[in-house]
């Protein structure tokens, strides 16, 4: 047996080799991409070049390696790739170990630069500036709605959506001491919300301390005594933070979607969304008009938020997500027409479908 288990490492050895072999020689051709893209001014990231050469992946694969773990490894790999054409900067909701943190992790891999930020209008601000290359911003939760700073964000700045990512929000309580020792739980208030039948049921008689974000409860807990933090999986590496237990949230099927903002639009792939704002005319049926249009149009919506103008009492912008490219024939009329109807329409950014839930 001893003589079999050696024969299959040293094959695995072989193949091992041969697997860095061909990513290097990728790599060149990678590097030779660059210098294209530069040449043209193209940009470094390309969603709908992402979203083809993942679902190439998932095409290819015949097992036993499940679609889900060779898309982790090309997902890294073409973070390695930005690096080797031009390091990326990416922005994102701060401090670190925050779940937009997370997201963009997830998004853009191990090889790029990250930038937290002070707040989600600063990361517009830092993209349309030109100080980030992109930015990741959370725009919806399926359990509390829409983001109302990130749609807020979008009614005076000139950034685009590019791209989006689905992640699953787990809860964990993160201490460095023992459970026994824990007499106060730190979190963002909507945190608390989302694990409200975990603490009545375990943590029961510990003080319950609503903070700024995940990330500054997980400060706290590496540096207070007897003080726990509910915050993600990132914060804890980046504390120093044991996992004293996981997913505490209520709904495991809690989902928050992220936009990728940039200053670059995102080009069709036959499977695509388009965010549009909009704000009607004061008149009975001006709304319905509207979305008359798009249903008349054979064009799907997918979600429809409101904010206040915050320049007229009453006045309303409308953000809809759309199925379809901007540049689609179909989605061309259907906004021509729509603006018939419209005081005022912008097209926020077509950007490909979010298959998976990262």
């Amino acid at each position: 047996m001893a003589d079999d288990l050696t024969k299959l490492r040293e094959k695995i050895d072989v193949l091992d080799a041969d697997i860095v072999r061909l990513l290097n020689e990728r790599a060149r051709v990678v590097v030779e991409v660059g210098r294209v893209k530069q040449a043209t001014n193209e940009p470094i990231y390309a969603p709908d070049r992402e979203k083809v050469v993942l679902e190439k992946v998932s095409q290819l694969n015949q097992g036993p390696l499940p679609d889900r773990c060779l898309r982790a490894v090309y997902r890294e790999l073409m973070s390695g790739s930005f690096a080797l054409e031009r390091p990326l900067r990416i922005g994102f909701l701060g401090p670190v170990g925050t779940f937009s943190h997370q997201a963009a992790g997830v998004k853009f891999g191990a090889s790029v630069d990250y930038v937290p930020l002070a707040d989600i209008r600063s990361v517009f601000e830092e993209v349309t500036r030109g100080h980030i290359d992109y930015g990741m911003v959370p725009v919806e939760n399926s359990i509390h709605g829409g983001v109302i700073d990130t749609l807020d964000a979008f009614l005076g700045s000139s950034a685009r959506i590019c791209a989006e990512v689905l992640i699953t929000i787990h809860h964990n309580l993160l201490a460095r001491e023992p459970w026994e020792k824990i007499t106060r739980i730190c979190s963002k208030p909507e945190v608390f919300t989302q694990c409200r039948n975990w603490l009545e049921a375990t943590a029961k008689g510990r003080e319950i301390a609503p903070v700024a974000s995940t990330s500054r409860a997980a400060e706290m807990a590496a540096t207070e005594p007897g003080t726990a933090a509910i915050a993600s999986s990132i914060a804890a590496r980046l504390h120093g933070l044991t996992t004293v237990f996981e997913n505490i949230e209520d709904d495991p099927n809690n989902v928050t979607r992220f936009w990728v903002i940039s200053r670059e639009p995102a080009k069709r792939t036959g499977d695509d969304k388009t965010a549009i704002l909009f704000t009607t005319s004061h008149k009975p049926g001006a709304l319905a008009e509207v979305l008359d249009v798009f249903r008349d149009s054979g064009i799907n919506l997918t979600d429809i938020e409101k904010r206040p103008s915050k320049k007229v009492n009453w006045e309303y912008f409308f953000f809809i997500d759309t199925q379809g490219h901007a540049d689609d024939e179909a989605m061309k009329r259907a906004i021509s027409e729509a603006k018939k109807h419209c005081l005022q329409l912008s097209v926020l950014g077509s950007y490909p479908r979010a298959t998976e839930v990262l």
